[in-house]
């Protein structure tokens, strides 16, 4: 029975991750590696409160008692006998075996591991545990307040049990689990990366501006959002560091990243969160 959750990591989908938790009910323990970076992401979940306060679509009272389910702490030790614990730290497949190696320490042995990676295979973080049974993906998709969809991730060596714990707890928290296997980019991405990777190369090759690309696929295809757009909302960065991975394991051509991308990283063009990326963002 899932009733505490530990989520490691109170970043942009660390954050999110702890809204959705703590307005499900559960007992949520977030964590991060100080101080600043905890306020700042409680301080992220309260303004997304507000302003569904403001449209009417939650309460003072309402948020009061979400925020009450949430505790924080910058020591990992205090997250011990919580029955899940989330990792969504950066994309950084060394500093994610560091917190899973010490938290298989510290947490008890029942405990549910679980990771929010969107690119790391889930056996290979298993692998650096004792509890290789109870460990799963759970990718939630940004922002994880709006998005629905939850990949739950089973490893080769994930119970039957523990499989079934996660997909219902992805359930209780609102959003529409889906059944993935243990493969770089899971469903979603190793399906949408080739997609915005050939729209990058496309413009590149001056195929047609980039408001036209992006109009082409939003009213041709029914896509909410362009390629272009969506990779500055991800981004570049982001996109570039998948696409490396999966090259790196499928050595198709499909997920070679464009020259371009790589410039635009080079040069500090990340996207919507550094102000400009194939779009200026800065007015």
């Amino acid at each position: 029975m899932i009733n505490k959750v530990g989520i490691v990591g109170c970043g942009q989908m660390g954050s999110g991750i702890v809204q959705v938790t703590a307005a499900a009910g559960f007992s949520v323990v977030a964590n991060e590696a100080t101080d600043e970076l905890l306020d700042k992401g409680i301080s992220a979940i309260e303004k997304r409160l507000d302003k569904a306060i403001e449209k009417g679509k939650m309460d003072a009272a309402a948020k009061a008692k979400l925020l009450a389910n949430i505790s924080r702490t910058v020591e990992l030790e205090e997250m011990k006998d919580c029955d899940l614990i989330i990792e969504a730290i950066t994309e950084d497949i060394v500093a994610k075996k560091e917190v899973f190696k010490d938290l298989d320490k510290i947490c008890k042995k029942e405990t549910i591991f679980a990771s929010n990676t969107s690119s790391i295979p889930i056996g290979d973080l298993a692998a650096v545990t004792g509890r290789r049974d109870r460990f799963v993906g759970l990718h939630f998709f940004n922002p994880v307040p709006v998005m629905k969809l939850v990949e739950v991730v089973r490893t080769l060596d994930t119970s039957e049990e523990c499989f079934k714990a996660a997909f219902e707890f992805a359930g209780k928290v609102g959003k529409a689990p889906v059944s993935a296997k243990d493969t770089p980019g899971f469903i979603v991405n190793v399906l949408l990366i080739p997609y915005l990777l050939d729209a990058i190369r496309q413009y590149e090759n001056g195929l047609a501006t980039r408001e036209d690309i992006d109009n082409a696929m939003m009213l041709g295809c029914g896509h909410p959002m362009g390629p272009l757009t969506l990779t500055d909302f991800i981004g570049l960065d982001t996109t570039l560091f998948i696409a490396d991975i999966f090259f790196d394991e499928f050595k198709d051509h499909h997920y070679a990243a464009p020259p371009l991308l790589r410039r635009m990283v080079a040069a500090g063009y990340l996207g919507k969160k550094s102000g400009r990326g194939f779009y200026d963002y800065r007015k």
